[in-house]
């Protein structure tokens, strides 16, 4: 209490100089000097706020680039096709711990192939507007690294396939990322315009998969399934190679709708739909299902006939690309091969 009493009486009595001294020589350097110690310590701590947010902002574009090199939305399709695979393999519910086991593997799988599908097409993407936006075109992954995120991924799909699946299905992984890399990708894509007619094998492959996962050996029912999809590609790729011809052609990519015009076209798309659904019925006496199965494929596919023939129509009438409207098939067919093969997989369910 002494020692406050005679510091405060000695402040009070001495001038403003001599108090500034005192403060100095006493470290107490004044409100001034707090006010300004407050600003500095605010401006740091915003410089450290923005930085820690640009931080963050930037782990979340690099995560988001590698997810985009693994094309989401085409894997979500394939799973489509393999999950009912197991379920008519299985003749009901199959054990779901080997399904996530099969999906994990199948994501691995998938998503390899379409990292070095980007990979091996990033001049081609550079080049069209509707890809030009993807990860490597734009530079925010190195293709080398790129590169080594799709080797990881192959790895871990075949690893994964052959030690919690079995070793048949992680053989059928590997020769479809094989075929879509080494065949498709950097042979038949740029070099005729079959090329996702014959390309499009290695997307038929997950029907494949699903079964031997539950059954450890392969059969005539999923190579219908597989068959399927075979047929159901081309009109479904090239339905989407119309609405952006140009692009295609500005990249020097001999889609079929590039070198050959719109009737030639369609009148291929409405071949490939009846053989579509030809072979989708083909499934009903093969793998003897229930009624659903074959109500649904049939319904369905008069329904993917229809918008093939009125495709055509429009073709005939002279317009093209946009105008011909050929992205109403694209979407279709897109929902077209999930009912039927959500189909085959609710039908062994049923008692009827």
């Amino acid at each position: 209490m002494t020692s406050i009493d005679v510091t405060g009486s000695a402040g009070d009595a001495a001038s403003p100089a001599t108090r500034q001294a005192t403060d100095a020589s006493s470290g107490d350097l004044g409100p001034d000097h707090v006010r300004s110690e407050h600003v500095g310590s605010g401006q740091g701590g915003t410089r450290r706020d923005q930085s820690d947010r640009h931080h963050g902002s930037r782990v979340r574009d690099v995560i988001s680039a590698y997810v985009a090199l693994t094309k989401p939305r085409i894997i979500e399709l394939l799973l489509v096709t393999t999950v009912p695979a197991m379920f008519l393999a299985a003749q009901g519910v199959p054990n779901l711990v080997l399904v996530l086991l099969t999906l994990v593997g199948g994501i691995f799988a998938a998503a390899s192939a379409n990292v070095f599908n980007c990979v091996l097409d990033r001049d081609i993407d550079e080049r069209m507007r509707r890809t030009r936006r993807r990860p490597l075109p734009r530079h925010a992954v190195s293709w080398r690294t790129a590169t080594l995120f799709g080797a990881v991924l192959g790895a871990l799909s075949l690893l994964w396939f052959g030690f919690f699946v079995n070793w048949l299905s992680a053989l059928l992984a590997l020769g479809a990322n094989a075929f879509y890399v080494l065949i498709y990708t950097m042979i038949l894509k740029r070099h005729t315009s079959q090329n996702i007619v014959w390309g499009g094998i290695a997307g038929c492959f997950p029907p494949l998969i699903g079964w031997t996962a539950v059954t450890g050996e392969l059969a005539l029912a999923p190579f219908v399934l597989f068959m399927v999809v075979f047929f159901w590609t081309p009109p479904h790729t090239w339905s989407l190679a119309m609405r952006y011809r140009e692009d295609y052609a500005a990249a020097d990519v001999p889609m079929l709708p590039v070198i050959m015009g719109p009737v030639g076209v369609t009148k291929r798309i409405l071949i490939y739909s009846v053989l579509t659904v030809a072979t989708s019925l083909a499934l009903w006496p093969i793998a003897d299902t229930g009624l659903l199965y074959p109500i649904v494929a049939g319904a369905c596919g008069i329904a993917l006939l229809v918008e093939s023939v009125r495709l055509l129509g429009r073709a005939r009438a002279g317009l093209s690309d946009a105008l011909m409207k050929p992205m109403r098939l694209f979407h279709w067919s897109n929902s077209y091969l999930a009912l039927i093969f959500v189909a085959a997989a609710v039908d062994p369910l049923l008692p009827f």
